[in-house]
């Protein structure tokens, strides 16, 4: 499997189960494309604006009639807690042409990373459901390590604009960069402010009074 980041807006994408994994699967998607629950029931979670449901009893429906109801969806969850139901839904998918992701059973062709998320950035980190407390740990460490990190990622679009009017050589405008990023201080200057710590790298990289890299 390789990564991707897909753009699911006005896309379809249907979900299994309305329990705690069908839940979850929503949230992850709702707000990002039309999510469709499909379940005989469905936890308070799934029971807000923007999520449609159909209430359906699916475990004795055969493959084709769970692909009538999987219609042009451009993913399939299975999340309920039948194993056997995931993977005849998982058929039922491939037939309509749909993508698939297993919460439980057969292997689909999708997995649905954990994800950190910032105003300016979007990690996807997964280790195939071997290991679901590392997405977790990995996050807590970055969020303590770097907790300005939609600030530098400002700062670091800005000065990559503003170099090319000063800085001729690609090159150098390159280092500039890099050594920033390896800079603790042009860390800590983030504390004080995006538009400070810019004032302060400038000082530092471009104008000549400390050029440290």
């Amino acid at each position: 499997m390789i990564p991707l980041m897909i753009d699911l807006a006005a896309r379809r994408v249907v979900i299994f189960g309305g329990g705690a994994v069908g839940a979850r699967k929503a949230a992850f998607f709702s707000g990002e494309a039309r999510v469709t629950v499909i379940s005989r029931s469905f936890l308070p979670a799934l029971l807000c604006p923007g999520i449609e449901r159909i209430e359906v009893e699916c475990a004795s429906m055969d493959e084709s009639a769970l692909e009538s109801l999987i219609g042009d969806a451009f993913l399939v969850v299975a999340a309920t807690s039948d194993p056997d139901l995931n993977d005849r839904i998982g058929r039922a998918a491939r037939s309509a042409g749909a993508l698939f992701n297993n919460a439980d059973g057969e292997a689909g062709d999708v997995l649905v990373p954990s994800v950190i998320r910032g105003e300016r950035y979007l990690l996807a980190i997964s280790t195939g459901g071997a290991s679901p407390a590392i997405p977790r740990f990995l996050r807590e460490h970055l969020e303590a390590a770097f907790p300005h990190l939609d600030a530098m990622i400002g700062v670091q679009a800005r000065l990559r604009e503003d170099v090319k009017e000063c800085v001729g050589s690609q090159e150098e405008r390159q280092r500039i960069l890099r050594a920033v990023l390896r800079d603790p201080e042009a860390w800590s200057w983030l504390s004080e402010g995006e538009e400070r710590a810019y004032q302060r790298i400038w000082e530092r990289y471009i104008s000549g009074k400390d050029t440290p890299y």
